[in-house]
């Protein structure tokens, strides 16, 4: 029988805030995230997105994202804001890392989208709201760069709402854009916060005014001042009002409008987003349902990462706690093994920097050091079998065989290779017959990520050498005579991953279909959920 849980573990549960930052690269979501880590209080100083004088992003640690100003791997920021407790995963910016960041959203609660005010609604970003209406995942929006010409704001929500399906909800609204940007109304407390671009940020004060107080006119300008009015009537007549019901269903988005690069519209996103956004929520399961307030810890494995210390060449376990509470020292089901392990050095996060855990709560991220028995999608609990789902992986679309510059390394690049294949960065294939290991990704900026990444972190210089295969599928049947009947005839062409899964790669989309057509006893697997 579940335990009930004490008034401490409800309110700790229900300040909980856990979400991501999503967006299209370039809209400004590392700048962001530096701007809500300010706030909060977890930076004295945010990092220029890209790095000058040596100077770079909190949330980008890997050299290649400092050389190159953007973010390759998911960070993950626990800081407190006021009464809450938020922990906040700044995800892969580039379209080349889109399955880190599906599996993040996995691990989260809600999202907060960041649009180019400029350009609107992008691709990566329409590719990410699908993941997060997969799981009715509850998103606020934030209109980025409105210190540059932008979409008309009316315009710039008609564009959400058509691409992605949501009713828009102003809740700040901009006054003016570009050079004459003076600031935003903020609806709900029907206060004027005013922007100065000479200080990187707001006036001292806001200044309360009703938009029909003839003191805004003296403030913004009459011409300004005339065209919030009519903004606020067109608004007050059309626009749909907040209803956090339809917001945490996924039906409706708040949409502040703002420049975060200096400091302005997000401390107003923030207030709101912990005000309304969900706390933890329940998971999926194969066997049943976890609900956040059951007192037996549960959590699970959504991110491995290595070298986050390159000095100690470590590799950490970011895991989701699910229900219960983690103390340090207590005892853990490693569930895929069914070894009970102690785990007395759990560790929580500000990007690279680290601090020994010794509490956490349903929502936190804590990190586990992983010798290599720890995989992606693995589940820890006090001795219940669990295995959570919707964690997926995707079949390559591009494949590379790297050659060593050291034949010396050898071992070094296997092992290398070996790593950041379980933290997600590429995928990585052993042949069933022959020597030549195989690796695939989604995009090619992967491979210099990897490539950059075995020079710094393992010493392995490498290049990567195109393959002919273009597709792969994974291979599953229940008539293991038919199986192994297509593995003999496509001998040179099978290939195992890290899970041990069979793995067909092929010259064509229009092999991999041919197959398929020519074996139906087979299943070929272009999505997986993690065994």
């Amino acid at each position: 029988m579940t335990e009930t849980p004490d008034s401490t573990f409800r309110q700790e549960l229900n300040r909980r805030r856990t979400f991501a930052i999503i967006s299209h690269p370039d809209a400004g979501k590392t700048t962001i995230t530096e701007k809500l880590l300010l706030f909060g209080g977890a930076i004295s100083m945010a990092g220029a997105v890209r790095a000058r004088r040596g100077k770079s992003a909190a949330s980008d640690f890997i050299a290649i994202e400092k050389q190159r100003g953007i973010s390759v791997s998911t960070s993950v920021m626990s800081f407190e804001y006021g009464d809450y407790a938020v922990n906040l995963l700044d995800t892969p910016g580039h379209e080349d890392f889109s399955e880190d960041t599906y599996r993040v959203l996995t691990a989260v609660d809600s999202a907060l989208m960041v649009i180019d005010s400029a350009k609107g609604v992008e691709a990566r970003t329409l590719k990410l709201m699908e993941v997060c209406r997969l799981r009715d995942t509850p998103v606020m929006s934030f209109c980025n760069k409105f210190d540059r010409e932008s979409l008309d704001p009316f315009e710039l929500m008609d564009h959400i709402e058509k691409h992605l399906r949501m009713t828009c909800v102003p809740m700040t609204w901009p006054i003016g854009m570009g050079r004459e940007f003076q600031g935003v109304y903020d609806l709900a407390s029907r206060e004027v916060i005013f922007y100065q671009p000479a200080d990187k940020g707001r006036k001292n004060a806001t200044i309360a005014l009703s938009p029909d107080d003839p003191a805004l006119d003296d403030e913004v300008g009459a011409k300004a001042a005339d065209k919030l009015r009519e903004d606020l009537a067109l608004i007050e007549g059309a626009a749909a009002p907040f209803d956090r019901k339809a917001f945490l269903a996924g039906r409706q988005t708040p949409v502040f409008f703002g420049s975060a690069i200096n400091n302005f519209g997000v401390q107003e996103l923030l207030d709101c987003f912990v005000k309304h956004a969900p706390g933890p929520q329940p998971r999926e399961t194969t066997t049943r349902v976890v609900e956040p307030e059951e007192t037996p810890f549960t959590g699970f494995v959504f991110k491995i990462q290595a070298n986050l210390d390159p000095s100690h060449r470590d590799r950490m376990a970011f895991v989701r706690i699910t229900s219960g509470e983690y103390k340090r020292g207590m005892k853990l089901r490693h569930v895929r093994t069914g070894r009970d392990v102690g785990v007395n050095n759990a560790t929580t996060f500000l990007a690279r920097d680290r601090t020994i855990t010794e509490q956490a709560f349903p929502g936190d991220i804590i990190g586990l050091h992983n010798h290599g028995s720890i995989r992606i999608g693995d589940a820890f609990t006090e001795g219940e079998a669990l295995k959570f789902t919707g964690i997926p992986s995707f079949a390559p679309e591009i494949f590379r065989r790297a050659r060593l510059m050291d034949p010396m390394k050898s071992k070094s690049l296997l092992k290398g290779l070996e790593q950041l294949a379980e933290e997600g960065a590429a995928q990585l294939f052993r042949p069933l017959f022959g020597q030549d290991y195989l690796l695939g990704a989604l995009g090619l900026l992967q491979f210099d990520v990897i490539q950059s990444r075995l020079e710094n972190e393992y010493n392995v210089r490498a290049l990567f050498e195109q393959v002919p295969y273009q597709a792969a599928r994974w291979v599953k049947s229940d008539d293991e005579a038919a199986l192994d009947r297509f593995v003999e005839q496509n001998r040179d062409r099978m290939y195992r991953d890290l899970s041990d899964t069979l793995t067909f790669v092929a010259n064509t989309e229009w092999a991999i279909n041919y197959a398929a057509d020519q074996n139906p006893k087979l299943r070929f697997l272009k999505t997986m959920e993690i065994a």
